[in-house]
């Protein structure tokens, strides 16, 4: 029995997983709330199901995050078991990461063999914005493990010819849906192409059934949003960073066509452009003029405080998933908030803006390659421009090598092969998204996870037939596995360069050397020894994947510099730079004790304009309300209503100013109208004119030398 099991159980794939439980989890617990905005969110749910079914962001039901709850459905279930931890509510995405790595090893397995399998599912481990998302409570990790076991379940119908699988991984996309809404759908298309393509059924079945998956996916994905919206308004939270109050808005225009347009919605993710206006996409992202450093730093240092290439994330702003909102519609607000600009509204001050980012100056992140999040220039080679390239990209000129060594025989004429019918699937998933990325007006890097799939089993089942070619052709297609090898090669060589003053010279001489060496090896002893070339093109596989496994362990390597907007690369030693976000954690207890001494049984502790003044006092257990929601633009509130509220007992005290992003100008001249503004030496312990000492400031959100202002309306 022992020895039956030893032989079932692949001791490679284990230690692959091993690998990958190790980069996505070791150290996670160091990380204290992860993404604020989100922990924030499982706190609320923690209380009592109608936070919980609608993701509210606040204890009240003021206000839901900006995205759907399945993944903080399943966050809350974690933090109700383990307690409420960055760790616990980053574990989830941390172990679907693994699971994706070990669901590419069976899907590949059966068609392409077991070397073809582990080679795909290591190169997705290594892949470094794998591992990088996987360490944060962010969404897309989660995601593309649910879309991959869509993908098993879509395999499984076609080989078995069971309708009810297909019917599944269609509604595996539905659930994706409610994840993070029209990103699931991109590899719709690769799902339909693979069953008209595989499936052995007549073509009136093959309508049928795929009009039923369809049915089903279409159900799923909008009943949580039809339902929503058809509970009146009053009945339930507003829908944070939609500006009708709408999921469907929020899923088609923020979370859908506004991502490929780059058009701001002034929400979180929007961009930060005004309506009808990208141009603010190029935007400083820290609301800054160009080549000005943010208070507390050496001047002259970039935006985000690294020196030379590494610039961590390419912005350190503060956009719940997306970290990146700009207060736009609002756009009279620049009337009475100091030194704020109510398009690109992330703040001078880095308080607000980075408390929910705790990004490291130093922290890990590629060089900025253009764009305002590090996300290069729209165009056709936008995937190998530096920022992106070292995400994901290392090893796609394999990929593509290899794709075309899969789909080389095909014919329009001829039965395609389960290996064909297969890569097209995967081509399918590849070039579409792709295409998005490399035209999209506004991403982050993260996002590019939904890449590394197709991009791992391209390699691996790439590196099958490449050496099956190189061993039975002649001619060009002999070539193509040394080919690929030196062109891969060559192009880490390029994007380590501008990594040098980082990372020295080492890695560029060692890896260059050795592909270089090894392809040429493939390129004169073809003939030779067959064996020996097997472990030399093997090698050679191998040397490209170091440099990705280095990128990859860098966040355990550095410490993860932005949970908001996480991406994997070595930093920049030494640069005697502060640490963005460092104690900004912790709320101002002088506040909370002056606030609760002097309340009356109200239901807000206080208000702020947005979400990252209000996240750290939320996990603490206290009930703040965001009035603008997360980027405070949110159209939640007028006067009338807040008034109302006031009346109600709702809300007395507004904590106001601080440079944090968002906020109406109404709602704030309405405050000061009618408001008593409270002493800073009575809730702070320190003057309003202390506005150089920012160590007095340093447990409040907003700290770094802009005060805020504590305002007492009763009316």
């Amino acid at each position: 029995m022992k020895k039956f099991m030893y032989k079932r159980i692949d001791l490679i794939l284990l230690g692959i997983i091993l690998l990958s439980a190790f980069l996505n989890i070791y150290n996670i617990w160091k990380n204290d709330y992860a993404n604020a905005y989100y922990t924030a969110a499982v706190k609320s749910m923690l209380e009592n199901f109608h936070n919980f079914f609608y993701a509210s962001f606040d204890p009240a039901g003021f206000v839901t995050v900006d995205k759907p709850p399945l993944t903080f459905w399943i966050q809350t279930l974690s933090a109700a078991i383990f307690g409420l931890h960055g760790w616990s509510v980053m574990l989830p995405q941390a172990l679907a990461g693994v699971g994706s790595v070990v669901l590419l090893y069976f899907l590949l397995k059966p068609t392409f063999g077991i070397t073809g399998a582990r080679i795909a599912s290591l190169t997705m481990a290594i892949t470094p914005i794998v591992p990088a998302i996987s360490r944060s409570n962010n969404i897309d990790s989660m995601l593309v493990f649910t879309l991959l076991i869509g993908v098993w379940m879509l395999f499984r119908g076609v080989r078995k010819n069971k309708a009810i699988w297909v019917i599944g991984a269609f509604a595996m996309i539905g659930l994706g849906f409610n994840m993070k809404m029209m990103q699931a759908f991109m590899v719709a298309p690769a799902f339909y192409l693979f069953y008209i393509t595989a499936a052995k059924v007549k073509w009136k079945k093959k309508i049928g059934i795929l009009a039923s998956a369809t049915a089903v996916m279409m159900a799923l994905s909008l009943s949580w949003a039809v339902v929503v919206d058809s509970i009146s308004a009053g009945d339930r939270p507003y829908m944070g960073s939609s500006q009708t109050n709408s999921v469907l808005e929020l899923a088609f225009g923020y979370n859908g066509v506004a991502r490929l347009t780059g058009q701001g919605q002034s929400t979180p993710g929007g961009g930060g452009a005004d309506k009808g206006n990208g141009n603010e996409m190029q935007a400083p992202p820290n609301g800054m003029e160009q080549g000005e450093a943010p208070e507390g730093m050496p001047s002259g240092a970039p935006p985000n405080g690294q020196g030379g290439p590494n610039q961590a994330n390419g912005a350190n702003t503060t956009n719940s998933d997306d970290s990146a909102s700009n207060d736009s519609s609002n756009t009279d607000s620049s009337s009475t908030q100091d030194n704020t600009n109510s398009e690109t509204q992330t703040s001078e001050d880095n308080g607000q803006r980075d408390f929910l980012s705790k990004g490291d100056q130093g922290g890990p992140g590629g060089q900025n390659g253009g764009g305002m999040f590090n996300t290069g220039t729209p165009g056709f080679f936008r995937l190998f421009q530096i920022g992106l390239a070292d995400q994901i990209s290392w090893v796609l000129p394999f990929a593509l090598f290899g794709c075309v060594g899969l789909l080389s025989g095909i014919r329009l004429r001829k039965q395609w092969s389960d290996e064909e019918k297969e890569s097209l699937f995967w081509l399918a998933w590849l070039g579409p998204v792709g295409v998005f990325f490399s035209i999209a007006g506004f991403f982050h890097q993260y996002y590019l996870i939904m890449l590394a799939p197709p991009i791992a089993a391209f390699v691996g089942a790439g590196w099958v037939k490449l050496f099956k070619l190189y061993q039975t052709e002649k001619g060009f297609k002999s070539m193509l596995l040394p080919i690929a090898i030196l062109a891969t090669t060559a192009f880490e060589v390029f994007t380590l360069k501008s990594y040098i003053d980082q990372i020295g010279m080492v890695w560029s001489i060692g890896v260059g050397g050795a592909g270089t060496l090894l392809s040429l090896a493939l390129f004169f002893f073809k003939q030779k020894e067959k064996r020996a070339t097997y472990f030399v093109s093997l090698a050679a596989l191998l040397a490209i994947l170091v440099i990705p496994a280095f990128w990859a362990s860098t966040p355990i390597i550095y410490g993860d510099g932005n949970s908001v907007m996480p991406a994997a690369g070595p930093t920049t030693m030494g640069n005697g730079n502060m640490k963005m976000g460092e104690g900004q954690n912790s709320i101002n207890e002088n506040l909370v004790s002056y606030l609760k001494k002097h309340s009356d049984g109200e239901t807000y502790l206080f208000a702020t304009s947005n979400a990252s003044s209000a996240a750290p006092y939320i996990i603490e257990g206290e009930t703040v309300m965001a009035m603008g929601g997360f980027s405070g633009s949110d159209p939640i509130l007028t006067t009338e209503k807040l008034e109302e509220m006031v009346k109600n007992n709702e809300v007395k005290y507004f904590l106001i100013g601080g440079g944090g992003p968002g906020g109406s100008s109404d709602l704030q001249t309405w405050i000061k109208e009618h408001g008593e503004e409270v002493p800073q030496e009575e809730w702070n312990g320190t003057s309003s004119n202390s506005d150089s000492d920012s160590d007095s400031n340093s447990g409040m959100p907003g700290r770094g030398g802009q005060s805020e202002t504590l305002y007492k309306v009763e009316l």
